[in-house]
């Protein structure tokens, strides 16, 4: 990494793990390091699952101290997955705790909104897929446990935006991250005012949204004196994590291509230049998320490898490559639905779940951890080729190749049952690629490279993996 080069800290959270990372763009490639990485995982208690947010608030303050030992910084800037928020009161001092979006208090809650705002109303105003886990059924299943607490709620934040509050001393919301809602206009790149208030919320608890690869303003002197990132600026990249992925896929445009982002979600889908609100889009129950530039992410979100990492923890977690080698070698013709409600719930007793679900579909069960293992991934390429298919569909369109980014990327097992699946070819990499488009918009931000060109970057930074259709499959 030049010394001349400014250089850009990534705050990523993920819903498994996060990390810190700094790198800089040297000559038209993009350079990094992870130095700081900590484990995330959801609480229970009582009855439901809260994320522990002020340890990754303490883990992210460790890293940044990390990072500052190697020189100055020109800026940071964060993402984190979607749907979860936190409230804050007038004082902006937060309200209760962070709910998981796993948490099962959501059961029911559209039921709840039925009478008000029909599903066809819901989809027209916001294009989003109807998911438990939305920011919309949590809120008011939030509302039903506690009424009272919206009495002193004056402001709602995604999980970024309340990192970037506590950094900066800001408040805003970023447009990738609230468009997970379901409480946003994908149309007028807003929040959807009329539905917020149909539901039975204040609008002016929603803050004023910024775009992608806005400058927030410097560290508060508390957090620059504690980290040593004096001169810092914060910038808010595309702040939800996939949206920073799809930023940095290596994708050139004389293909028509789709792209997977593999992790505990698959996230499947394409680039267009518009919301799809059709009804078509509806009954595909597809989403409408925001993208870098005004771009629309239309995909559907799937269950991902967190069947894979609930079940290696129920196996008292093996090796991964070892676990990997050993399900290459396995022989099945096993899948199950890997979008099931079955499986939506974290828990140790996955591997009698699966089992479960495939005697009471006849199917042959697993009778190995390598067994289980190729039959999640041979099921998660199933999945990744319905929901392509579908995608395209709707869109009107026809991928021509795949683009698989994030930590599923680096298994050649899966990337090969998504091309066997597809019938396409498949492009593996980079395996931190929300890292990178985090690090890459910021550098576009502050006029290291220019608007626009994070991909050609990523195109001479990342080591790519190339994966056939196999004539057989």
């Amino acid at each position: 990494m030049s010394a001349e080069a400014p250089r850009h800290v990534a705050i990523d959270l993920g819903a498994s793990g996060g990390r810190v990372a700094c790198g800089a763009v040297t000559e038209g490639v993009l350079d990094f390091e992870i130095v700081h990485r900590f484990p995330n995982r959801p609480v229970r208690l009582g009855r439901h699952l809260y994320w522990d947010v002020l340890r990754l608030w303490q883990e992210i303050r460790d890293g940044l101290r990390k990072v500052a030992r190697g020189g100055a910084v020109a800026s940071l800037g964060v993402t984190t997955w979607g749907v979860d928020y936190a409230l804050l009161d007038a004082d902006r001092v937060p309200l209760g705790m962070v709910h998981c979006y796993r948490d099962e208090r959501t059961a029911g809650a559209y039921d709840l909104i039925a009478p008000r705002l029909p599903r066809e109303a819901i989809y027209a105003a916001t294009g989003i897929q109807f998911l438990p886990i939305n920011t919309l059924p949590q809120l008011v299943a939030a509302r039903r446990d506690a009424p009272r607490l919206f009495d002193h709620a004056a402001h709602l934040l995604m999980l970024p935006d309340l990192l970037n509050f506590w950094l900066t001393g800001r408040i805003v919301a970023e447009h990738t991250n609230a468009s997970t809602t379901q409480l946003y206009d994908p149309v007028r790149r807003g929040w959807a005012e009329a539905l917020i208030a149909a539901v039975g919320f204040d609008p002016a608890m929603f803050p004023e949204l910024v775009e992608p690869g806005t400058v927030l303003g410097p560290l508060l002197p508390e957090i620059a004196a504690d980290t040593g990132l004096q001169g810092a600026v914060v910038v808010a990249p595309a702040t939800h994590d996939t949206a920073s992925a799809v930023a940095a896929i290596p994708a050139a445009d004389d293909l028509p291509w789709s792209y997977v982002s593999s992790g505990t979600w698959c996230l499947t889908g394409i680039e267009v230049t518009a919301p799809v609100l059709t009804a078509a889009a509806r009954e595909a129950n597809v989403t409408n998320e925001q993208g870098v530039r005004g771009t629309t992410r239309l995909l559907r979100n799937t269950s991902g490898l967190f069947l894979l990492q609930e079940s290696m923890r129920g196996w008292g977690d093996p090796p991964i490559e070892a676990l990997l080698a050993a399900a290459e070698k396995v022989a099945t013709d096993t899948v199950i639905d890997a979008e099931d409600p079955l499986f939506l719930q974290p828990g140790m007793d996955m591997p009698a779940r699966i089992a479960r679900w495939c005697a009471a579909h006849g199917r042959r069960a697993p009778e190995s951890e390598a067994a289980a293992t190729r039959v999640i991934l041979n099921s998660l390429g199933e999945a990744i080729a319905r929901t392509l298919r579908m995608v395209d569909r709707v869109a009107d369109r026809r991928s021509r190749t795949v683009h698989v980014v994030g930590g599923g990327s680096r298994m050649a097992l899966l990337n090969q049952a998504i091309a066997d699946a597809v019938g396409l070819e498949v492009v593996a990499g980079p395996v931190e690629a929300t890292t990178s488009g985090n690090l890459l918009l910021q550098a576009e931000a502050l006029g290291v490279i220019h608007a626009g060109d994070a991909r050609a970057v990523m195109r001479r930074s990342a080591a790519l993996a190339r994966y056939a259709p196999r004539a057989e499959a």
